[in-house]
């Protein structure tokens, strides 16, 4: 790998991760790709071996580690060719816990945030509405404050994790008349009276649950917001960068992925006398795909290198999630052609990596949305800034 990223130490994390990922997670793909539904044990075992504590402070049992760790954990994520298990661990990992992380008190991280980088605790994020999709400013759900008590209706969509986790962190409004400044966070314990979660049947990302949870008239204790009242808004945009990032992460490292094994089928493959990688067609072919994945991923490195030193990188995170996940489904739509009739049959990894990667453009804020956001701050001349 790149010396300028990546250090011996990340390397020696890598392979650990990628070993540890073929012995304890790759057996049990197939069975939660077809039942979507994550064992409990495997949660226990990352939380065992550190890996929901990269980025979380030592004092809460995590390790701290630079952003380039969590570089590694997602590319190899995406490597064992299941989206859906990928993106259930990162949601926990880089969705909820980044909350828990940036704003939550003593008392809330020691009760949820301990628990779920030891892997006994499963978190979820809840922004996005069923009316509202993108437009996270025009949410419904509100939270109504009564004396020690807030008490939180509405519904959310598309929450991975949103049905066996045992927290969410909700967001809602507890301000109607102020549509930025009136939104808060909450934690909000799955086991509270007034929560339902249906299960919803996706395209892709099948070993994930992902749910439509409903709250009705459901008791949060007022202890239970997250960082101040009001700020919600401006801790969800905050983090945005972080998770657009991530995502594009995943698309250059899925697209290497599929590259990877294209090349490897194109190597054994025999037609008219001779292996697919020797007919020039397919060979430029591979080095357009290459090409793209290669300015992706490195883009995306030097974002990262960025937003680990502590640049707010929000135009640029926006950029890296807009094209890396545009060129990750082009680059994979290819490979699957190039692999003939066996990209289309379902023993083969292309099939589910086309389901899987076409999620890309859609969550986490859409490539039209991100558009907007990217015209805003390059033509408009917009500055975003960080809220803490």
């Amino acid at each position: 790998m790149d010396s300028m990223y990546f250090t011996e130490e990340h390397e020696v994390f890598r392979a650990s991760f990628k070993d540890f990922l073929q012995k304890e997670v790759v057996p049990h793909i197939d069975k939660w790709e077809k039942t979507g539904t994550i064992e409990r044990f495997i949660w226990k075992k990352f939380g065992e071996m550190g890996y929901f504590g990269l980025s979380t402070p030592e004092e809460f049992g995590g390790l701290n580690l630079d952003l380039f760790y969590t570089v590694v954990f997602l590319e190899e994520l995406q490597k064992i060719n299941s989206g859906g298990f990928a993106a259930a661990i990162w949601a926990h990992e880089y969705l909820a816990m980044t909350h828990l992380n940036k704003e939550g008190n003593q008392l809330q991280k020691e009760k949820y945030l301990v628990p779920s980088v030891e892997g006994d605790m499963v978190g979820c994020l809840c922004i996005t509405e069923p009316f509202g999709g993108s437009d996270v400013a025009g949410m419904r759900s509100t939270a109504v404050k009564k004396g020690e008590k807030y008490i939180l209706n509405g519904s959310k969509t598309f929450i991975t994790n949103g049905v066996y986790s045992d927290y969410l962190i909700v967001a809602a409004k507890t301000n109607l008349s102020d549509k930025y400044n009136g939104i808060s966070l909450f934690i909000v314990d799955r086991a509270s009276k007034g929560i339902s979660a249906t299960k919803l049947d996706k395209l892709g990302w099948k070993a994930s649950d992902t749910g439509e949870i409903a709250f009705d008239n459901v008791e949060i204790p007022a202890e239970n917001i997250l960082g101040e009242e009001g700020k919600g808004f401006a801790y969800i945009m905050q983090h945005f960068a972080l998770e657009r990032l991530i995502m594009g992460v995943n698309a250059h490292a899925r697209a290497e992925f599929a590259v990877d094994y294209a090349i490897q089928y194109m190597q054994e493959r025999i037609a008219f006398g001779k292996s697919l990688d020797k007919f020039q067609a397919l060979r430029h072919k591979v080095a357009e795909m290459a090409s793209k994945v290669d300015m992706c991923r490195e883009y995306n490195y030097s974002i990262t290198k960025r937003l680990d030193m502590g640049a707010y990188v929000v135009k640029e995170a926006s950029m890296s999630k807009m094209l890396s996940t545009k060129i990750a489904d082009e680059v994979i739509y290819d490979a699957l052609q190039l692999l003939g009739g066996y990209g289309y049959m379902e023993e083969y990894p292309m099939a589910r990596l086309l389901r899987d990667s076409r999620l890309g453009p859609i969550g986490g804020g859409t490539s039209e949305i991100l558009k907007e956001i990217i015209a805003k701050m390059v033509i408009d001349k917009k500055e975003y800034k960080p809220a803490t």
